[in-house]
């Protein structure tokens, strides 16, 4: 009744982990041993009182005399230890201990810090601090470092505290520059932007000259919402350096952040004869292809802050207002 029990568990803690991987690791049945007759005791050596099974370098089976230790994952995920009368199952920082006296089965719960043995004791890793989900707000500066626009290119003004960014950093890499506390962050995300124009225009292309001017329909009327949605797919390169803050870390980084343009379309909203409408048209709207900037971040835990700023200009060089994006948020990182 205990092993059924204990498997159980151990298939409902495993599941989730591994869910998303293509093929799963066969566990083979570790043979058994046919008896021999009785020899002299000779000095124990790892040889003789332990059988280790190793699957694809991901599964580990310890079998001795007194006890029955299987690890799962490169950084032992997955840890099920029976000896005699106590079996432990630990998943990451949480666990459980079974064991079995003469009063019955108990059961508890057991933190990360009671399962720290000899046998899991592994130098800390540099654990980077980037995949997550970002969400602030959008504007752009001139070449003066100015919000304020010079005559003629009011159309582009925002309304900034409608214009954000969504960003969503699907993975990172971190190496650890000989510690565990100072590494290089790579990654890989998407962001989602929304300028929002402060004025009852949109933008297009000039028919003939091909730049970026104002645009309002001369059969729209009262424009309610008109906007630019941009995306791009990004991938930073940062140095991060962890400080010590009690049982955690404030974590703070810098460095460059690049950016390829993946689509790009304006949408309006408006009342034509007191019906509301809607219309939206797909462009380049001589977006540069490329751009890179500068990043910042720091956080701590969860929480985190992050600040963009992008070196390219927004439009092609003498295809519309030289502005230069820049954006500031907050990010929701896992820990």
């Amino acid at each position: 009744m205990k092993r059924l029990f204990i498997l159980l568990i151990v298939c409902i803690m495993v599941f989730p982990v591994y869910a998303q991987q293509k093929d799963s690791v066969p566990v083979p049945e570790v043979p058994e041993v046919p008896e021999v007759p009785e020899v002299p005791e000779v000095p124990e050596t790892p040889s003789s009182y332990a059988d280790t099974i190793k699957v694809l370098d991901k599964l580990e089976v310890i079998e001795t005399p007194d006890k029955t230790r299987v690890t799962l994952g490169e950084n032992e995920v997955l840890i099920i230890e029976e000896n005699g009368d106590t079996v432990r199952v630990v998943l990451g920082s949480r666990g459980i201990s079974i064991v079995e006296g003469e009063d019955g089965t108990q059961i508890k719960i057991i933190e990360m810090e009671e399962k720290k043995t000899s046998h899991n004791k592994k130098k800390k890793k540099f654990k980077p601090h980037y995949a997550g989900l970002e969400i602030g707000l959008n504007n752009y500066l001139t070449p003066d470092n100015d919000m304020q626009l010079p005559p003629g290119q009011e159309y582009m003004d925002l309304n900034t505290g409608k214009s954000w960014n969504w960003n969503l950093n699907i993975i990172d890499y971190g190496f650890g520059l000989g510690t565990d506390k100072i590494g290089i962050v790579t990654g890989l995300g998407f962001e989602f932007i929304n300028y929002n124009f402060d004025g009852q225009n949109s933008i297009r292309k000039d028919p003939v000259t091909g730049e970026i001017v104002e645009y309002v329909p001369d059969y729209a009327g009262n424009i309610t919402k008109s906007k630019m949605n941009i995306t791009y797919i990004t991938a930073p390169l940062l140095l991060e350096f962890q400080i010590p803050a009690g049982k955690h870390r404030i974590h703070i980084s810098g460095g460059v952040i690049g950016g390829v343009k993946l689509w790009s379309n304006t949408k309006m909203k408006y009342t034509i004869s007191g019906e509301k409408s809607k219309e939206k048209a797909k462009g380049d709207y001589n977006l540069s292809p490329l751009r890179w900037g500068i990043t910042a971040r720091v956080g701590y835990r969860a929480i985190n802050f992050y600040a963009n700023y992008y070196m390219m200009p927004l439009f092609k060089e003498n295809k519309g207002p030289e502005l230069y994006p820049f954006s500031i948020g907050l990010a929701l990182i896992p820990f």
